[in-house]
């Protein structure tokens, strides 16, 4: 590796983009995870809130379409990827068995919460009161939701007892979405790229399954890239921040980066 190349993946922001629409809810799924694992751990009410919000976005997220046997179906996937790899010289064995022990741990818990999991999470009157009212601006406030307001005054315990117990219920969902972001991570092998003029062009394979599309930059740069496209090919142009008061322009400079696709 080049030393421009470990200067940009050492410390350098990443940004991804989904290529297919799985990965697109994989990858919000798994950022409101960790949002709610964030907050749910600060023992302040506002920490409480912005759980208890995360949480009612996945919800919303999981009533669309079944996103519970697509995570099985990719799970099945990657458990066979991680079986053919046993077999090619070089392999990491025991690494490998802990892989594939985790992601048979992963199916087992999914299986068994049953196709219909989420629902006492979807019947709680508690929750639907806050996501009826959540569509409303500034409409979870006290005089809105008594309740909530008293709930939210318990303390720390009580209301940690409580979010514990929901989060046991999306927990195999969520864990499975990590693990498998994980591997379609490292799927991936970065390789150095130059956007000229600012601008780059992709264009993959059709006979690979491309899943996520990543973008490493040097460490303290002020670009960020904007990318459009698809699963057959993406555009990427790169940004010059100023503030939030200035619209980002394109820049006019050539533009080194890391670029990994991962399937």
């Amino acid at each position: 590796m080049s030393s421009d190349r470990k200067n940009i993946a050492s410390t350098g922001p990443v940004y991804e983009q989904p290529l297919n629409e799985r990965m697109r809810t994989f990858l919000r799924l798994d950022f409101l995870y960790s949002q709610t694992l964030y907050h749910e751990e600060q023992q302040d009410q506002w920490a409480t809130r912005a759980a208890v919000n995360s949480l009612l976005e996945i919800l919303a997220i999981t009533a669309r379409g079944d996103i519970r046997s697509e995570v099985l179906k990719e799970l099945e996937r990657q458990m066979s990827v991680m079986h053919d790899y046993s077999s090619r010289p070089g392999v990491d064995g025991s690494r490998l068995k802990a892989v594939l022990a985790n992601l048979t741990r992963l199916r087992t818990e999914l299986n068994s919460a049953g196709a219909l999991f989420m629902q006492r999470l979807r019947d709680s009157e508690f929750l639907n009161s806050i996501k009826h009212r959540s569509s409303i601006p500034g409409g979870t406030c006290e005089f809105d939701l008594p309740d909530y307001r008293h709930w939210l005054d318990q303390p720390f315990e009580v209301r940690f007892a409580a979010f514990s117990d929901w989060m046991s219920t999306i927990r195999p969902l969520c864990d499975a979405v990590a693990e498998l972001l994980w591997l379609t991570r490292e799927s991936g092998r970065p390789r150095p790229e130059v956007a000229t003029g600012g601008i780059f062009q992709v264009v993959f394979d059709r006979d690979t399954p491309n899943q996520l599309l990543r973008i490493t930059l040097p460490p303290g740069t002020s670009l960020f890239p904007e990318i459009s496209g698809s699963h057959h090919r993406c555009s990427i142009r790169f940004l010059n921040w100023t503030d939030v008061n200035v619209r980002p322009v394109q820049t006019t400079e050539d533009v080194q980066f890391l670029l990994t696709v991962c399937n």
